[in-house]
């Protein structure tokens, strides 16, 4: 039976799973061939907001990592393919080796349930950024640790550098960082296949007999126009006395020109069959992102701004602020400071499509309030997966792992009007970051150097507002859907506590679980019937939310809905695969999310 140390060093490595920053020079893709047409591939997904984005993007001002190259010979034979595939897959650890993504792991540790199957009893949360060389150096962004993590390796409130083993850091990313060639592995031909609008060409990969321990073993999908790895599924062996090796669905993306960048990592232990010795169990999701991250300042760019002299203005608005006006202005600029700096660090989205759709349920909940505030409330998105949200000035911030779990546009509402409470009854937070010093430190250190939860009477008088403020709006007669949500929180929050703890903003939940904000709203639900197939009380993580691993936008998709026919098709809050609908770049998007094991809301 595997031991507690053994299961938890398992979930280390997935969070020390990372690739690298800024680009370098290597050896080009082939030139590109019309793909094939695909055809469409059935996926399980839980209805979201009725909204599409465009598809992700490069931002004009970044250079892809690499430039076109001469055109190759396509292969002629399956040997030839192989031999393309190790190329390409050296190719794109070379490139990684200069970029440090950020890397996200939550785990939760499982225990059978008679009526809900495998659920959740424990979880973990890890957070960091990797710096991927010859050793990886991991910066961790929780300083607070307590887990098994910190007993363990003394915690990463400091840099530890790990020595490169195959078993180690890389797995999971790549099937060998150091020894991925034919003296290493045998490679065998299985079948032709679509991976969403890719053909692939797809292999058994098994180590040769005396390569060594912690060896991929596995299956490998190669899509067949430049001939890049887009998928490793498998575990590695064999298994040294000093180290334990579970299974992994590694997936990437072709998020820029001729590479496939590691995005997704789903990884599941545990076998619940009658007679079974195998006690322990856990899954767990890894999401890497922030590839392309802008460090250091833009020191080329200079921006001139040419003012006639000749021109005076003489509008009330340039003469010296009023006492009030400064403070605005002041609160102003603290916002600004703190939205810059989030998303320098990687923890914030650039402004885009999800912000509005935001923002038009916080103008829906002003304009039948007749609320006036003296400038636009704005709207933000978090991209880590702990459900918390907070205010700076009058930006609202929503974490990723917040919308992903909302069942419906009432139960958002909810979340935002508590925000939205808060501008309107004048607790802003944050006017001490107005002095650009207080902005000065290392990324790693943005949850030490920032924080913006509010004190108790001000969290009861924000869900008094917020209740009068969701009594006039649109929501009013769909409130009981919020009120279920705050009942499955409750009935699940025991086990979830890396998941609601709350790292910059305002937690929904006390220490042992308990609702502590909107509360009032539980009163006026339905009793929480998980037989109930139609009641949908709470999504499981990743079914709303698409992020783009290489520029950090997101997207919220609309997805048809699946039908449910037990009470486990519900998992609310958990863990589930990843099935992206692999598309190449510069395609039109696809209307699928990554996460396909997720459920659906008829609306």
């Amino acid at each position: 039976m595997r031991t507690w140390k053994s299961i938890f060093a398992a979930s280390l490595l997935i969070a020390l799973s990372a690739v690298a920053q800024q680009t370098t020079t290597v050896t080009p893709a082939a030139e590109q061939t019309a793909p094939a047409a695909a055809p469409q591939s059935p996926t399980v997904q839980p209805q979201a907001q009725p909204a599409a984005i465009p598809a992700s993007r490069v931002p004009a001002t970044t250079p892809a990592p690499s430039t076109p190259a001469p055109s190759v010979a396509a292969p002629t034979t399956m040997d030839q393919v192989v031999d393309r595939a190790i190329a390409r897959e050296h190719a794109l650890m070379e490139m990684l080796k200069t970029r440090t993504p950020l890397v996200e792991t939550y785990l939760q540790n499982l225990k059978l349930d008679n009526q809900m199957g495998p659920s959740p009893v424990q979880d973990h949360y890890f957070f960091g950024r990797m710096d991927l060389a010859e050793t990886v150096d991991r910066r961790d962004y929780l300083s607070k640790d307590t887990s098994f993590e910190g007993r363990m390796l003394g915690g990463f409130t400091k840099l530890f550098k790990f020595e490169y083993k195959p078993m180690g850091f890389s797995w999971m990313i790549f099937a060998d960082r150091e020894d991925f060639d034919r003296s290493h592995y045998d490679f065998k031909y299985v079948h032709r296949e679509f991976q969403g609008d890719v053909r692939c060409i797809v292999f058994d990969v098994t180590p040769k007999k005396g390569s060594g321990n912690g060896r991929f073993l596995g299956r490998i999908w190669v899509e067949d126009q430049d001939y890049n790895i887009v998928r490793l599924n498998g575990t590695y062996a064999p298994r040294p006395r000093n180290a334990y090796f579970f299974h992994m669905d590694s997936w990437r993306l072709n998020l820029v020109p001729g590479y496939w960048v590691p995005a997704y990592i789903y990884s599941e232990e545990g076998d619940f069959s009658y007679g079974s010795k195998d006690k322990m169990a856990f899954k767990a999701q890894t999401r890497l992102w922030g590839y392309n991250l802008q460090k250091g300042g833009k020191d080329s760019e200079l921006t001139q701004v040419l003012v006639d002299s000749t021109v005076k203005d003489e509008s009330p608005t340039a003469q010296d602020a009023s006492p009030l006006q400064a403070q605005r202005q002041w609160q102003q600029q603290a916002e600004d400071n703190v939205i810059e700096r989030l998303q320098n660090a990687g923890l914030l989205a650039p402004e885009g499509e999800v912000d509005k759709i935001l923002q038009t349920v916080v103008t829906n909940l002003q304009v039948t309030n007749n609320i006036d505030l003296p400038r636009p409330v704005r709207t933000r998105v978090m991209l880590t997966s702990p459900l918390e949200t907070f205010s700076v000035g009058q930006t609202i911030i929503v974490s990723r792992g917040l919308i992903d779990v909302l069942p419906d546009e009432a139960s958002l509402a909810m979340v935002l009007s508590h925000e939205l409470a808060h501008i309107v009854l004048g607790h802003n937070l944050g006017s001490k970051y107005a002095f650009n010093d207080r902005m000065l430190f290392t990324d790693e250190s943005t949850y030490q150097n920032l924080g913006f939860k509010h004190i108790p009477e001000e969290e009861v008088a924000a869900d008094k507002k917020a209740m009068d403020l969701l009594k006039n709006s649109p929501y009013s007669q769909k409130l009981q859907n919020a009120g279920l949500f705050l009942k499955q929180l409750a009935d699940r929050g025991p086990a979830l506590s890396a998941l609601l703890t709350a790292h910059l903003g305002n937690k929904l939940t006390d220490s042992k679980g308990g609702i502590e904000r909107m509360a009032a709203l539980m009163g006026s639900a339905p009793a929480l019937d998980p037989n109930k197939l139609d009641q949908i009380a709470a999504l499981p993580l990743g079914g709303r939310v698409r992020l783009n691993a290489w520029d950090d936008h997101v997207e919220l998709i609309k997805t048809a809905p699946v039908a449910i026919t037990s009470a486990r098709d519900k998992m609310p809050f958990e863990v589930t695969p990843f099935f992206p609908r692999l598309t190449r770049f510069g395609a039109a998007a696809s209307p699928v999310p990554p996460t396909a094991a997720s459920t659906a809301q008829n609306n």
